[in-house]
């Protein structure tokens, strides 16, 4: 194995080391090479984009619709400029089949990540992969990671909090989550990603019982990474709230210059 294998094992490892139930890693979500430099220059501890806000700052809509390859460059950019671990947030992976997956999870790793967020929605942005189907992706990422030699951190994402509204999440579905959970980490996953759900004794609940670290996402200033910490979360992620808040304030300053002007 060469250095740059050697060094991004050493990340990856790293990156793992990071997944703290109590202790969260707290991760703020980037688009590009420098809003990824932005972040490593406040101390933190690894990067990790979000699709949505790659996809935005491309001109894009979310849902795989940035070709993988501007995918790939993207990442081949951010890894080059930071030197921190980073991570990838690659929707369903742009691939159905688990061989179209570990093909490009492949690529992915040879881009410089060290981890990446799957999720089981299907492509059509409805509905979810069954539990089978889904091991079968998760797999044939670890797959991937093991032939590389790369302790890649998979984490694996259910959307089934967020194809339900908030009112409509009850115990049934956090119950789903945990067998999923615990399905996962059979496959080979790292994490358990749970976009969407919010309530305070449901997020313990799964803390406690799954067999992966969790990861919320949080999209507000509430509530806090120590609120979190608390019911057991391991990361916590904001999703496209910093490319917002980052668009917004560069709305208000155009506004500004030009009614000046």
């Amino acid at each position: 194995m060469n250095a740059n294998k050697r060094t991004i094992r050493d990340k990856a490892e790293q990156f793992h080391q990071y997944h703290v139930k109590g202790k969260p890693l707290v991760l703020v979500n980037v688009w590009d090479a420098g809003s990824a430099q932005t972040i490593q220059s406040t101390g933190a501890a690894a990067i990790a984009t979000g699709s949505w806000s790659v996809a935005a700052a491309h001109g894009e809509q979310d849902g795989e619709a940035l070709p993988f390859q501007l995918v790939l460059a993207n990442l081949e950019r951010i890894t080059k400029s930071v030197d921190l671990p980073v991570t990838i947030d690659i929707e369903g992976g742009y691939g159905r089949s688990a061989s179209e997956l570990k093909q490009n999870i492949s690529q992915i790793m040879d881009h410089g990540a060290v981890g990446i967020n799957i999720e089981d929605q299907l492509p059509t942005g409805e509905g979810l992969y069954t539990v089978t189907e889904h091991c079968l992706r998760l797999s044939a990422a670890r797959d991937a990671a093991e032939q590389a030699g790369i302790p890649l951190f998979i984490n694996a994402r259910t959307d089934l909090f967020l194809q339900q509204a908030p009112e409509q999440h009850n115990e049934a579905l956090l119950n789903e989550a945990i067998a999923r959970s615990k399905a996962y980490a059979e496959a080979g996953a790292s994490g358990l990603f749970v976009p969407g759900l919010q309530q305070s004794q449901w997020i313990k609940k799964l803390c406690d019982q799954s067999p992966l670290p969790v990861n919320v996402m949080v999209t507000s200033p509430e509530p806090s990474p120590r609120q979190l910490a608390a019911l057991g979360v391991a990361r916590i992620s904001y999703g496209p709230y910093p490319y917002l808040q980052v668009m917004e304030h560069l709305k208000a300053l155009g506004q500004r210059i030009i009614m000046g002007s």
